[in-house]
């Protein structure tokens, strides 16, 4: 071989693995969601420090509410901004509040162009949450991939318009790869992605969100060509005959089966050529009657080849898992130190408070977990798995069973309240099964939740974190249809797809399930109609039902007039029609009674504080740094209350200088912490709540951090991207 020729491929593959090696870092831009692909959350950018971080000031802002509509089609209902914006090159991509996308300059805010999402020449009328979007480019060919309802939009990242070389026209419908039947109709069955996908050379790499009940479609993590939208490769998380985990689930489960899906992104390691990412619980949720067995691969840490999407390793977090512990964030990849060796690895939180730190090219944990007998008296049909997992280290940064000794002490009057509540209720060990008598656990809404964490260079990790009871309470599914026997067809349809959340008498559970009483203030019944068959936030699309079957709903949140009543069987066929059946599911044999927070009378949680926390933790020893109150109830800090800190949503970003940005907190402010310390040194009142996570970038030598103030869960409404600069 001539010498010449061999110094060229020397010189192509040393030129190939340092781009491999430099891919993860975030520099000047934020290129994608979690600033690198590695998910870290960490910008080299050391500007704004801790000398001079006060001096930070709005450099612009740009409103991102609902788009008025030019095809004459109402405005659709605006939604928090939970969008982390992306920045490529100067510019900035993220979504609007009714998920159209849009690009700015992103050193002034200006626009450049808005995309639109339309289906059939009209609007796609969507409200679910979005989180952030993909970039992919080759050459001149240069593409923001994202989700808004159940399709996937190709766009053009210069002019905004529809690539029409992918899918169909610039769009590809993300039921396919889902089920292999072709002879099942599952179009009307509820499939979005609120978190982006990830790109690993030309393939888009996504997950799903889908309901938690009986007609979940199954939760394949697929890739799809980004050039031609073509799908490359599925990997089935409820798995087929032949492959690993089938003989965890009943015969032919995956014919019927749902979810086990990954909500919550992808992380991925070019030079390795691997994706990792966390999986759900399988549906229904809290009985699992019909999925005896470990349930393999629900509740899962995942390492798949990204070329094939062939198995590279599996650890399961929860075995069977009865309590929603959905893996609510993506896996974060770091480097550690272990007795002087470097080692990688992949960070998984989880909404029960842990943290998995799991050598990345195994799968095997760097510290003991262990196996520990847990109670088996689930409901009847029930067959809870006899252990699950009890991580040594770190300790868990959320609490993990309820008991007396947690009763809230803001107040007598607070603790009388909730200790009256509790005592209703018996719930000894954190994996007690749930009962129609009824259990409080945490979990539910984290611990960790999808704003995620952030990890240094030097494997310290940080994680804000909820402190938050609930109650869960079961019955099961021929008592319930003996409830909608003398009821209308529309309260017997609100009862059997919306009470679970919004509680029988409609008043919610807070912030997460919202009250519907005196709906009509609030919405016109063509926009509640709209919300039930297109879903919004973490409610699914009802767009199985029938026109008549959502007017019959909205006829009795309204309180009108709706179909007498009728006597029904079991599966409500008499009353309701059979569109209600899916083409694709189960009907489970416990279905939820209630499921509400544990407050006290003025809705504060009912455990004592602190009710929010933000962490930093060494990963290499599993030891906590600092571990501080986030987040403030003014009300409550007048009355002489220590800083209780609050519930949040959204994650934290870092940088080299030192500083932790973050907002996510009721209080609606956002706040830069000393990763060292946890002191706050700076702190800005935003117009809405930071639900988001906010991008770290350099534009012409100026460093910017930006946050989506969108607002919602209770507090103001808010539409605004803010960045900030130094004066």
């Amino acid at each position: 071989m001539p010498f010449r020729f061999f110094r060229y491929l020397l010189f192509i593959w040393l030129a190939s693995s340092c781009r491999q090696e430099k891919e993860p870092e975030a520099g000047k831009d934020w290129p994608n969601y979690g600033g690198n692909k590695f998910g870290n959350r960490y910008s080299p950018l050391d500007q704004i420090n801790l000398a001079n971080v006060d001096k930070l000031q709005v450099a612009w802002s740009y409103f991102a509410g609902a788009t008025p509509d030019t095809s004459k089609v109402k405005t659709p209902r605006s939604r928090p901004i939970q969008c982390q914006p992306i920045v490529i090159d100067g510019v900035l991509y993220g979504t609007t509040a009714d998920l159209s996308l849009f690009a700015l300059h992103a050193d002034t805010g200006k626009e450049i162009w808005k995309f639109i999402p339309m289906k059939d020449g009209k609007r796609y009328n969507v409200t679910n949450s979005n989180r952030g979007v993909t970039y992919w480019s080759e050459g001149d060919d240069k593409r923001i991939l994202y989700s808004a309802g159940s399709l996937i939009f190709a766009v053009n990242a210069v002019d905004g318009k529809l690539v029409n070389e992918f899918g169909n026209d610039g769009i590809v419908d993300l039921h396919t790869g889902l089920v292999e039947d072709p002879t099942l109709d599952i179009s009307k069955l509820s499939v979005t992605a609120n978190t982006p996908g990830i790109v690993f050379k030309d393939l888009y790499i996504t997950g799903s969100t889908l309901p938690e009940s009986g007609d979940a479609l199954p939760g394949n993590v697929r890739a799809f060509n980004a050039k031609t939208g073509k799908l490359a490769w599925v990997f089935h998380t409820i798995p087929r005959p032949g492959e690993t985990g089938y003989e965890t689930w009943p015969k032919d489960a995956w014919k019927y089966m749902g979810a086990a899906n990954n909500w919550s992104g992808l992380t991925v390691d070019a030079k390795r050529g691997d994706v990792f990412f966390g999986t759900g619980s399988p549906s229904a949720d809290f009985y699992g009657g019909n999925r005896q067995g470990q349930n393999l691969f629900a509740n899962c840490i995942i390492s798949l080849d990204a070329s094939s999407g062939k198995l590279n390793w599996y650890y399961q977090v929860i075995h069977h898992d009865l309590w929603d512990r959905d893996l609510p964030c993506a896996p974060n990849l770091a480097t550690i130190t272990r007795e002087g060796k470097k080692i990688d690895v992949v960070a998984q939180a989880t909404k029960d408070g842990f943290i998995y730190v799991l050598d990345r090219e195994t799968g095997q944990s760097l510290f003991p977990v262990e196996e520990r007998k847990v109670p088996v008296n689930g409901l009847p049909g029930e067959t809870p798995w006899p252990t699950q997992k009890f991580p040594s280290k770190p300790a868990p940064f959320a609490s993990q069973v309820f008991t007396d000794a947690d009763i809230t002490d803001i107040s007598p009057e607070a603790h009388e309240f909730v200790a009256d509540i509790a005592k209703k209720y018996s719930t000894p060990n954190k994996f007690t099964p749930p009962d129609t008598a009824g259990i409080i656990a945490f979990g539910f809404s984290g611990g960790a939740e999808w704003g995620g964490n952030a990890v240094s260079p030097d494997g310290i990790l940080y994680q804000n974190a909820n402190n938050d009871p609930w109650i869960l309470q079961m019955m099961d599914s021929a008592s319930r249809n003996n409830q909608l026997a003398d009821k209308s067809v529309g309260n017997a349809l609100y009862l059997t797809n919306c009470s679970a959340c919004h509680s029988k008498d409609r008043r919610g559970s807070g912030n997460e399930f919202p009250s519907l009483v005196n709906i009509d203030k609030k919405r016109r019944p063509n926009q509640i109609h709209e919300i039930i068959k297109n879903g919004s936030g973490r409610m699914p699309s009802f767009a199985r039902l029938t026109s008549d079957e959502r007017t019959a709903i909205v006829n009795f949140l309204l309180n009108k007039p709706s179909s007498p009543s009728v006597p029904v069987n079991d599966h409500l066929d008499t009353r309701i029609p059979k569109s209600t059946n899916p083409a694709f599911g189960f009907k489970p044999a416990y279905v939820i009674n209630s499921w509400r927070r544990l407050v006290d009378a003025d809705g504060y949680p009912g455990v004592k504080p602190p009710w929010g926390t933000l962490n930093a933790i060494d990963l290499s020893t599993g030891n906590y740094l600092w571990r501080i109150p986030f987040g403030e109830y003014k009300e409550l800090t007048k009355k002489g209350v220590p800083q209780t800190g609050t519930p949040n949503y959204g994650g934290p970003v870092i940088t080299a200088s030192g500083l932790l940005f973050i907002g996510a907190t009721m209080d609606e402010k956002f706040r830069a912490f000393d990763m060292k310390s946890g002191k706050v040194v700076w702190e800005y009142q935003l117009p809405a709540g930071g639900f988001a996570t906010p991008a770290v970038y350099e534009v012409k030598g100026k460093q910017y951090i930006v946050i989506a103030a969108g607002g919602g869960r209770g507090g103001n409404n808010g539409g605004d991207y803010i960045a900030f600069s130094l004066k």
